[in-house]
């Protein structure tokens, strides 16, 4: 896979997590989803594994809205311009899946096969993400308070990250030395 697609998917994504954030701490939640669906549409375009690429994005799509509704649900978080429910995952924060979803077999591709160090890259990554979103835009409140809240994040994103991968595994074929390089 080219250097220059690996730096674009991970800039890409960077781009909806921003949009996302930004968007939803200042009151215009379809920002993420709007940069989301640029980005998803030009990666799909790009891929070498348009396929794989799409069945991880239901995937993490589908996971992203359980356990992003189950940390609204508890009352874990609150997530800013949640809709369509405050006790459901808003869009911008499935828009987000979305773009992670696209890094896993590109950018990210250095933890595939590697569930520890996947468990422990969303053990740390995951809270950080929201932490960020939240001192840095407001775009969400942990009303269980923040050691609580950012621990439970690691947590579910140390079990979500490692299964996204094992997922990826069987929707894509294996990578070749060619394909890594």
């Amino acid at each position: 896979m080219a250097l220059g697609f690996r730096i674009a998917n991970l800039l890409g994504f960077q781009a909806v997590w921003f949009a996302s954030v930004f968007g939803a701490g200042s009151g215009r939640p379809w920002l993420g989803p709007l940069v989301a669906s640029v980005f998803v549409a030009a990666h799909l375009a790009a891929s070498p594994d348009r396929r794989g690429d799409l069945r991880l994005l239901a995937l993490a799509l589908a996971l992203g809205a359980v356990v992003d509704s189950l940390f609204a649900a508890s009352g874990l978080l609150r997530y800013a311009s949640g809709w369509p429910s405050e006790a459901l995952a808003p869009g911008w924060i499935l828009a987000m899946w979305a773009g992670f979803a696209l890094t896993l077999h590109h950018s990210m591709a250095f933890l595939r096969g590697r569930p520890a160090a996947a468990a422990a890259f969303g053990l740390v990554g995951g809270p950080l993400a929201y932490w960020a979103a939240q001192r840095g835009f407001g775009a969400v409140a942990f009303e269980a308070g923040t050691a609580p809240a950012l621990a439970l994040v690691g947590l579910g994103w140390a079990l979500a990250l490692p299964l996204l991968y094992a997922a990826g595994a069987r929707t894509s074929p294996p990578r070749t030395r060619e394909a890594a390089a």
